[in-house]
C-alpha cells in the first residue's frame, strides 16, 4: 500500500500538476493540504476518473484538508479532537482497507506566524491536541499513519539554511519540541528512518530563486505507529514534482507498506 502526502497550495489551480503526479506515481492513497475549496467546489471527476475514492474537509479560501483513495475507506471522521470551537479544516481521518486495515490521519498544522503571538499560541495548542490524539490512536495497537504539513522544521540538517529560521515559528524551539513529544509517544518518522542523509527537502519558496538554489526545508512528514513501522518497506519524496508546470511549493512525501 503506498500512502502519500501533498501540499496541493489550492487543488484547482494544481489540478494538472495533481492528476500528472497521480498518473506517474500511483500512489493508492493520497492525503492532500492545503486544498483551498470547499466541498462542494473540490473538482472530483478527474480524480475519480482515475479510480480515486476523494473524501474532503474543505474551508472556503485557505486551509482544507482531503484523501483520495483507490481503496475503500470506513470511518471517516473531519476535524482534530480537543477544542469544538475550532473551525479551521486541518485534520482528516479514515481507515483505508488493503490486505489489512490502516488508520490514515491527514494533518495540516498551523504555521504559526508571526511568533510570538496569538498565531503561535493557536500552533502549539494544536499540537498538544494532536499529541493527545496520536496518545489515543497508539493505544489502539492498529497500524496508524499520521502524514501531512506539520509546518515544523525537526533538526538543523532539514534546512538548507537554518540560520535563516531561527525566529521563525517552524524552527522555534518549542515547535521542535512539541514535535519530539508526538515522535516521543512511540512514532516512527518514516523518511528519516530510511534516509538519515542531510540535504533531504520537501518545500521551496517560490520567492528568491529558492528552487533554483535548492535553499529548501522539510516540513512535510509521514509518522508512523509500531504496528505501521513494521509494515514499512521503503519510503522517498518526489523531489522533481517542484520542476513540474505551475508546481505548489511543497512536494509528495509518501511510504509503502506491505499491506
Amino acid at each position: 500500500m503506498k500512502i502519500a502526502t501533498f501540499n496541493i497550495n489550492g487543488v484547482k489551480a494544481r489540478i494538472e500538476a495533481l492528476t500528472a503526479w497521480l498518473a506517474e506515481a500511483q500512489p493508492d492513497v493520497a492525503l492532500l493540504q492545503e486544498i483551498k475549496s470547499v466541498d462542494e467546489g473540490f473538482p472530483r471527476e478527474p480524480l475519480e476518473s482515475l479510480g480515486y475514492n476523494v473524501e474532503t474537509h474543505g474551508q472556503k479560501g485557505f486551509n482544507g484538508v482531503a484523501i483520495l483513495s483507490k481503496l475503500p475507506l470506513e470511518d471517516v471522521t473531519r476535524g482534530l479532537p480537543g477544542d469544538a470551537a475550532d473551525e479551521q479544516a486541518r485534520w482528516i481521518e479514515a481507515t483505508v482497507v488493503g490486505r489489512r486495515a490502516v488508520r490514515l490521519c491527514g494533518l495540516y498544522l498551523p504555521n504559526g506566524n508571526p511568533a510570538p503571538g496569538p498565531k503561535y499560541d493557536y500552533k502549539l495548542a494544536w499540537m498538544e491536541r494532536m499529541r493527545s490524539r496520536a496518545a489515543t490512536l497508539l493505544a489502539t495497537e492498529e497500524p496508524v499513519v499520521m502524514a501531512g504539513d506539520y509546518n515544523v522544521i525537526p533538526q538543523a540538517e532539514d534546512a538548507a539554511k537554518p540560520e535563516q529560521w531561527l525566529q521563525d515559528a517552524l524552527y522555534l524551539p518549542d515547535s521542535r519540541a512539541a514535535f519530539r513529544r508526538i515522535l516521543n509517544l512511540g512514532y516512527t518518522e518514516a523518511i528519516r528512518a530510511r534516509m538519515p542523509q542531510p540535504g533531504l527537502y520537501t518545500f521551496w519558496d517560490y520567492q528568491a530563486g529558492a528552487w533554483d538554489r535548492n535553499n529548501g526545508i522539510r516540513i512535510d512528514h509521514v509518522l508512523l505507529s509500531p504496528q505501521a513501522a513494521d509494515l514499512m518497506t521503503d519510503a522517498g519524496i518526489d523531489k522533481a514534482v517542484r520542476a513540474g508546470d505551475k508546481p505548489s511549493d511543497h512536494v509528495p512525501v509518501w511510504v509503502d507498506l506491505d499491506a
